[in-house]
């Protein structure tokens, strides 16, 4: 799968678009409008970003799981070449080294809380221009639909490609949203 981004500042479009990509076959997971106006995204009954994927949490939390994973290994590593695990035991140093894997994992979420999401970071001057940055996952079969409706619509502007949600996840939300349309 491949993610087409694009730019625009008109709301009432962007619900055009969906509607028609919906109608096309594309499903709404696969359509997701990012933007600082929340509010109005949501009169729009537009599929938005969800908070905490506008962040960099998931990607800076295994960054610094991994950090903390060498911290752990580390601390194994010292303990056992000192000898002090003869006399002491493993218990405590098992312990910190888990101590220092979830310490750099949490450390990492906070840092990453703290930022946009690194797919995003190019859209700020745009979204802090008061713009909307709409971006569809599509297959290789899809692509000539989201050109054919991208190419109907003059106010949405081209911004680039990038990677797309997995394809088995997309499959997973689609099924999800189809099992809760048959709950009572």
């Amino acid at each position: 799968m491949k993610r087409y981004y694009y730019v625009s500042d008109n709301l009432d479009d962007l619900e055009a678009v969906e509607q028609e990509l919906e109608r096309c076959g594309i499903t709404q997971p696969q359509i997701h409008v990012l933007s600082e106006r929340d509010g109005e995204v949501e009169r729009h009954r537009l599929h938005e970003v969800e908070a905490v994927l506008k962040k960099d949490v998931v990607h800076a939390t295994e960054v610094g799981a991994l950090i903390g994973a060498v911290a752990a290994g580390f601390v194994l590593l010292l303990s056992y070449l000192s000898g002090i695990t003869e006399t002491v035991g493993w218990v405590p140093f098992i312990f910190l080294a888990i101590v220092a894997l979830g310490f750099g994992a949490w450390e990492g979420g906070m840092f990453g809380i703290q930022n946009p999401h690194r797919d995003f970071r190019k859209f700020m001057d745009a979204l802090q221009a008061g713009k909307h940055v709409f971006f569809v996952d599509v297959e290789p079969t899809q692509e000539a639909i989201l050109a054919r409706v991208a190419g109907a619509h003059p106010q949405l502007q081209a911004a680039g490609t990038g990677a797309a949600t997995p394809r088995w996840v997309i499959l997973a939300q689609n099924k999800w949203k189809a099992f809760n349309r048959t709950m009572p």
